[in-house]
């Protein structure tokens, strides 16, 4: 079994859900995969990763209509707010999309479905760049 990792640098999104897939298939294009899984790991608490629909933008924007609703800015209640109004909610919506995913790679290439995607959920308005672990695990 091999195990290959590398860190990649996302460069600053705004606010919204983003695909990202191009990315991590540029960055595994420098190794020679077999068939494993690809662990994805995402260092930040104010973003998220996910895998949905890849096709339609329209499911993008609604998920951004539903973190917004479940976790609004301006809650007097938060008491997490020196980061500014977008950050104890930032915080809440990457508790529900989490920070990691695994895809099962086969020949060398992420095993997706049709229309399946990798996101990046950035949920705060300035987020700057985020930062992405990837780690292989196979032949």
């Amino acid at each position: 079994m091999r195990i290959l990792q590398q860190e990649i640098r996302l460069d600053p999104m705004p606010r919204g859900l983003h695909l990202i897939t191009n990315w991590v298939e540029e960055a595994l294009k420098q190794w020679n995969l077999g068939t494993g899984v690809l662990h994805i790991f995402l260092k930040h608490t104010s973003a998220g990763i996910t895998i949905n629909e890849n096709y339609d933008p329209s499911v993008r924007r609604d998920l951004e209509k539903f973190f917004n609703k479940i976790a609004p800015e301006g809650e007097p209640w938060f008491t997490h707010t020196l980061e500014g109004p977008d950050d104890m909610p930032a915080h809440i919506k990457t508790l529900i999309s989490g920070q990691s995913i695994n895809i099962p790679i086969t020949h060398g290439q992420l095993n997706l479905g049709t229309w399946q995607g990798i996101y990046l959920c950035e949920f705060r308005n300035h987020g700057g760049s985020r930062h992405l672990v990837l780690t292989y695990m196979g032949t």
